[in-house]
């Protein structure tokens, strides 16, 4: 029997960040349950969406073979994981909203297990190809001999790449301990989402230097590609999430003296 690395070492990510967020909600002053009942919800919901997009893009090939459908989960692209992070934090804060969660303390509690979830994505993108290096002759390249690599990812096959899904891993890892340890020592709702969005966008942009770009969406004449643009708007985002959290700190200061 087949079992598809990056399916399992992803699953295995999810499950470890569900355990963590029960710690991590505690600490937030979150009720744990909701918590993961929200992350069970979002990650419905993304893998749903991603499938969706998925077939609707294959459509006409499914018709014709059927069985293919079961190979769908094989299939790692930039454009599936933004579909799918769209998809499941657009379900988050529905559910969030329904159950009147407090929305900075829950991103809060949030953040460092997405972060150790996302590292073990990228160790199941090493091991399955996914998302593959650009050429080089540094001594701990990686070369890729499967031939599923090559059919499910375009992975270039008997070529030294950059172990580039194992930087972003180890960054996404520290990351993750980092946003851990300071959310006991928070001063404010909101402060360890907003560094866990500077931290991965930052990480995102950085690593894809050494990403190969065949399919991930050149933009601005090859300047950038989709994943960067996407990486600018986490780290906007987060540096708005955290200006905001340090006026709303100042107003309650000045008004309690």
């Amino acid at each position: 029997m087949l079992v598809p690395s990056y399916g399992a070492l992803a699953a295995l990510g999810m499950l470890l960040a569900l355990f963590l967020a029960q710690r991590t909600a505690r600490i937030a002053g979150v009720n744990p349950a909701q918590v993961w009942n929200l992350c069970v919800v979002a990650l419905f919901a993304a893998l749903a969406g991603q499938r969706l997009l998925l077939v609707l893009i294959n459509w006409r090939d499914l018709r014709k073979h059927p069985s293919w459908m079961l190979g769908l989960a094989m299939i790692h692209h930039p454009l599936l994981t933004a579909a799918g992070t769209l998809v499941g934090v657009a379900a988050a804060a529905a559910y969030a909203r329904w159950r009147q969660l407090p929305l900075r303390a829950t991103a809060d509690a949030l953040a460092a297990p997405v972060a150790l979830g996302l590292a073990f994505e990228q160790l199941g993108a090493l091991l399955a190809g996914s998302g593959y290096g650009t050429e080089t002759g540094v001594r701990w390249s990686v070369t890729y001999t499967n031939l599923l690599a090559a059919r499910w990812s375009g992975t270039p096959l008997g070529i030294p790449l950059h172990p580039v899904q194992a930087y972003a891993a180890l960054a996404f890892f520290i990351l993750s301990v980092l946003l851990l340890v300071w959310l006991p020592a928070r001063r404010q709702q909101g402060d360890v989402a907003g560094l866990g969005l500077l931290g991965i966008g930052v990480t995102v942009y950085m690593t894809e230097l050494w990403r190969d770009q065949e399919g991930r969406g050149a933009m601005m004449g090859g300047a950038l590609d989709g994943p960067q643009v996407a990486a600018i708007a986490l780290v906007l985002a987060g540096a708005l999430l955290l200006l905001d959290c340090k006026h709303a700190r100042l107003s309650h200061e000045v008004e309690h003296g």
